[in-house]
């Protein structure tokens, strides 16, 4: 048997012998506990991550990383940056060429996945906007570049930082259609911009946003309106926390942590798996650890693994390990928290000088 496929094959045999005490298949043994359920889902997942898409290990990773600052995950993640540096090359020097961003934003917005009516609505959406496409994408390199360290170390990125204030981002951000459609890239987006100094919209998105949906109608919002609501409000709170690098001020995000109180009851009973744990995140990364939505939202993440895989399912029931990294990563950070916040990783300290700046060979994949 092959090294990784044998590391995959034990790592989810062990997690499910632990699972097996939620269905009840060990004989008088006790439930587990939030953190050895998490843990778990950890292990399978750890045994598998070399096998999933790099995109996948870069999200797994950091993740695990900013919460427990363990050295085993930083190989993706500087995988993960010296693609940056590639890419963010690429796009700067292509900024000199006058109509390169419209003509940037005509291949992402033609490239946009369709297959879901979710995702043929954010295509159309953003086929209306031009270059804000492009600038979506290489606002959120930059703020990657940010994070690692390598952002002051990349020649010229003033050139990327000028191009994304021209853009037409309060219209873009404050639009109601977009809101409605992309609430958490919305909320991302206007943090992304304020942290690289480019421009202050938080609160006229947020001002926008109560607009578009109300406290008072909560109630009268259906599943699809309710989810976005809810992610959009999540992702300003995780967005404002670095990504999990530092804590954030319960008292700005109030607001938010109020209204995930009073809907605890229809979060746990109606929101998936992905929602409930980032609905959670919100309330650690305030400090609230011992909240009462926590626990509920812990309790019910436990509930929703599934014995047979040891992960916890999509609604529709499939256990694939690469579409369900998203919910289990969060999973696991909702069960296992440790209480501690781990920014960067710094990988300016990590990655060769050379590496940092590779030469152009001609052969880049964007």
């Amino acid at each position: 048997m092959p090294r990784w496929t044998r590391r995959s094959f034990l790592g989810r045999a062990y997690a499910l012998l632990l699972l097996a005490w939620l269905a009840g298949c060990v004989a008088l043994a006790p439930t587990p506990t939030p953190r050895e359920a998490g843990r778990a889902i950890q292990v399978i997942y750890d045994a598998a991550l070399h096998e999933l898409p790099h995109d996948k290990q870069r999200h797994y990773a950091q993740r695990l990383y900013r919460i427990g600052g363990d050295p085993a995950y930083l190989a993706p993640m500087e995988a993960h940056g010296r693609r940056l540096l590639s890419q963010l090359q690429h796009d700067i020097a292509g900024l000199e060429e006058p109509g390169h961003g419209a003509a940037r934003g005509r291949e992402i917005v033609a490239g946009h996945a369709r297959r879901t009516a979710k995702q043929r609505a954010r295509q159309a959406m953003l086929s209306e906007w031009g270059e804000v496409a492009f600038g979506r994408q290489l606002l959120f390199r930059l703020i990657q570049a940010d994070y690692y360290g390598l952002l002051v170390r990349l020649p010229e990125h003033d050139r990327a930082l000028d191009y994304l204030a021209s853009l037409e981002w309060r219209a873009f951000l404050t639009d109601p259609e977009v809101i409605r459609i992309y609430a958490a890239q919305v909320a991302n987006q206007t943090e992304f911009l304020h942290q690289l100094g480019i421009v202050d919209l938080r609160r006229e998105v947020r001002v926008a946003f109560q607009r578009v949906y109300p406290p008072t109608d909560t109630a009268l919002l259906d599943e699809a309106a309710y989810h976005n609501r809810l992610y959009g409000m999540t992702h300003v709170v995780i967005a404002d926390s670095r990504y999990y690098q530092r804590w954030v001020e319960p008292e700005r995000h109030a607001w938010i942590l109020d209204a995930f109180s009073r809907e605890i009851d229809r979060i746990v009973n109606e929101a998936t798996a992905d929602i409930q744990a980032e609905v959670a995140l919100s309330f650690l990364l305030a400090g609230q650890a011992n909240h009462p939505a926590v626990g509920r939202i812990r309790q019910a993440l436990v509930a929703a693994i599934d014995p047979q895989s040891g992960i916890i399912p999509s609604t529709s029931g499939s256990t694939d390990l690469i579409h369900g990294e998203h919910r289990n990563v969060l999973a696991i950070m909702v069960l296992t928290w440790p209480g501690q916040l781990h920014p960067g990783p710094d990988l300016s300290r990590w990655l060769p000088e050379s590496e940092l700046f590779p030469v152009d060979d001609g052969e880049r994949q964007l």
